[in-house]
């Protein structure tokens, strides 16, 4: 998989919250956690390749969240878990072209190695399953192509439930870490399929729509019960306000701890 070519073992880092009744069904929050992304064999340009160390901020907001919430002790059930890799090249490394199975058993043609984000997402989102959750929600930098939509003002939410998306919003606007809803239309995810395999992890040239994408090919793994996938690729790193670093904003934090706290 993804960890192919690095000395670094993959890790699937799982936190469990009990506050409220076990007959309650938790919430599940997926974090990304590629500790660094060259790319792979898809090598990313060497500008900026130092920032790269942000792609685990899905991971750091999940762990923090879950800090969070044991240390208010909220009255909830809360599911933490991290999908924690490297990408880096190697003749070890995964290829364009090569074929992985899943946790779920689904196929993926690996067209781009530097979609590898998705990747690791499946088999933690898949992993989730076992929960039986109310919700889920992942977290991500997951497409560069949210910069274009949305800048460092928002972060995109695209899923299968609106009124879970919605209280997303309004948490947001609540605590200044603003979401904004992208659709994911059933062309979308036809474009995920691949000739050769269940699906593919980039959409063929021309398609576009990079951000809806991903989450378009996210949604196979996803389950049934409320899904919300959350881009933080903008608002993650780099973007200097005055109640955050200049690197690493922690965003996604204040905007799950409402959210939580108001879904109890």
């Amino acid at each position: 998989g993804v960890s192919q070519g690095s000395d670094e073992p993959p890790v699937l880092i799982v936190l469990e919250y009990n506050g409220a009744s076990k007959k309650k069904a938790p919430t599940v929050i997926v974090g990304k956690g590629v500790t660094f992304d060259t790319g792979g064999i898809s090598l990313k340009p060497g500008a900026k390749m130092d920032e790269m160390k942000m792609d685990m901020s899905g991971a750091a907001t999940t762990l923090a969240t879950l800090q969070l919430v044991s240390s208010l002790k909220l009255q909830a059930n809360i599911v933490g878990i991290v999908a924690a890799a490297e990408n880096m090249p190697s003749g070890s490394a995964i290829k364009p072209g090569d074929i992985l199975k899943s946790m779920s058993g689904k196929t993926i043609e690996v067209l781009n190695t530097d979609a590898e984000g998705r990747l690791v997402l499946a088999d933690a989102l898949t992993y989730a399953q076992r929960y039986k959750p109310k919700e889920v929600i992942d977290l991500a930098t997951l497409t560069g192509a949210v910069l274009h939509a949305l800048g460092h003002q928002a972060a995109a939410v695209i899923g299968n439930n609106t009124a879970m998306i919605q209280k997303l919003k309004n948490a947001g606007e609540a605590t200044g870490e603003r979401v904004w809803e992208l659709p994911l239309w059933e062309e979308y995810e036809k474009a995920t399929k691949s000739d050769i395999a269940d699906l593919k992890n980039i959409a063929s040239p021309g398609v576009g729509a990079g951000t809806i994408m991903g989450a378009a090919f996210l949604k196979a793994f996803a389950g049934e019960q409320p899904w919300t996938h959350i881009d933080i690729a903008g608002t993650a790193w780099g973007f200097d306000r005055p109640y955050t670093n200049k690197g690493a904003s922690g965003f996604g934090v204040r905007l799950l701890l409402n959210y939580l706290e108001k879904g109890r």
